[in-house]
């Protein structure tokens, strides 16, 4: 059996986590399967050579002008296509989307619209599609309204991971059996903390996000690093121990190594691998975070945690965890930054006590979502084995 995982990543270490957590439950399920991936070029999220080290087989695809070039890969001769490892996408059993946040109007309409071409597609083929737990809408372009309409036609599950996700694509699909709200599904996989990091130095965790320059309104953008420079001062005069993890690439560090340097220098620590990071962010004491993989990453294991954000996911992220009143604004004034610091420091274990308490609800959750998702698979696997002995 081939399952494809796609809209996973490398650069982005939510994409990367999600793409450690749909592979390790996959496979524990199906462990005779073949995973299929679609290499990017080198500098981009999927590069052969980090698919290779996960065991991926690639997928010969190129998508371009609207067109699928790597269909051209049929023409080539199936010996050729074994000797390097090629799997064509009609001989993909199940298409695993792990977006975390691709289909919307926030993005383009070019996603949505190369999604509900490629669900046609395997539909026709046979294929199961899931979405697994992402973000998904708004949805005012009429362009992708219409693909999504499409998506939900031809797909065997879509995963919205919260209310208002859920709430944007059946205002304009309508509710269907297939769509089912699961929360974000990277909850399960543990993190690995890092031998040479010193958990006493670096006690509370800063992720900055690139996205807040380019998401936001002007006002926003001109306030979030002021904002960032405030709040590390605070927690330096509470004596937090704050420190700046970057989750992402060059923007991210540009962004930590500037309000290090505005407040003195603190140390900003950058990890490759996105386990570790999820490592880093479970022994902290609090984490203020823009990424929104980062905060999923505390709150799943009980940090307490402020989050100031750029869409939707975030405030939904926060309604789930019980934690309404951990959102704060980057316009916020002074005295109520100060009163959200105090908050998150002062209180730490009484928080930390009723986050660990939604987190395991909201980990029965993502068991539920996997189970859901095996079925689909499972029955797939049947019918194969009845086609072949047919």
């Amino acid at each position: 059996m081939f399952i494809e995982i796609r809209k996973a990543g490398f650069i982005n270490k939510g994409a990367e986590l999600m793409l450690h957590a749909a592979q390790q439950k996959l496979k524990e399920r199906y462990p005779d399967a073949t995973f299929v991936m679609a290499p990017t070029s080198k500098r981009s999220d999927h590069p052969y050579h980090n698919l290779v080290k996960l065991g991926f087989y690639p997928k010969a695809s190129l998508w371009r002008y609207g067109i699928q070039w790597g269909n051209l890969a049929n023409l080539a001769p199936r010996p050729l296509r074994e000797m390097y490892g090629v799997v064509l996408d009609r001989e993909v059993d199940v298409v695993i989307d792990a977006a975390g946040f691709a289909y919307s109007d926030q993005w383009g309409e070019g996603p949505c619209s190369e999604l509900a071409q490629s669900a046609r597609a395997w539909k026709k083929n046979g294929t199961s599609v899931i979405l697994l737990p992402q973000a998904l809408g708004p949805y005012a372009s009429e362009r992708n309204r219409k693909a999504m309409k499409t998506v939900a036609e031809n797909v065997d599950l879509i995963f919205p991971r919260e209310r208002v996700s859920y709430e944007l694509l059946t205002e304009v699909v309508g509710e269907q059996p297939n769509i089912r709200q699961a929360p974000d599904f990277t909850n399960l996989i543990a993190g690995v903390l890092p031998e040479n990091f010193d958990a006493e130095q670096n006690r509370f965790c800063i992720v900055p996000n690139c996205r807040m320059l380019d998401k936001t309104d002007q006002a926003t953008r001109d306030a979030y690093l002021p904002f960032l420079i405030k709040c590390t001062e605070l927690l330096l005069r509470k004596n937090a121990r704050p420190f700046a993890l970057v989750h992402e690439g060059k923007d991210d560090r540009a962004l930590a190594d500037k309000f290090s340097a505005a407040v003195g220098g603190i140390p900003v620590v950058q990890e490759k691998d996105a386990l570790r990071i999820k490592g880093i962010l479970g022994a902290c004491s609090g984490t203020l975070g823009s990424r929104f993989h980062g905060l999923v990453s505390a709150l799943s294991q009980g940090v307490p945690s402020l989050a100031t954000g750029w869409s939707h996911k975030y405030q939904m992220l926060f309604e789930d965890y019980g934690l309404p009143e951990g959102l704060l604004e980057v316009g916020a004034s002074d005295a109520e930054i100060e009163r959200k610091i105090a908050w998150i420091t002062d209180d730490r274990e009484r928080i930390q006590a009723q986050l660990k308490e939604r987190a395991e609800q909201l980990k029965a959750q993502s068991e539920q979502m996997w189970q859901q998702v095996f079925a689909v698979i499972d029955q797939r696997t049947e019918q194969r084995q009845a086609r072949r002995s047919a």
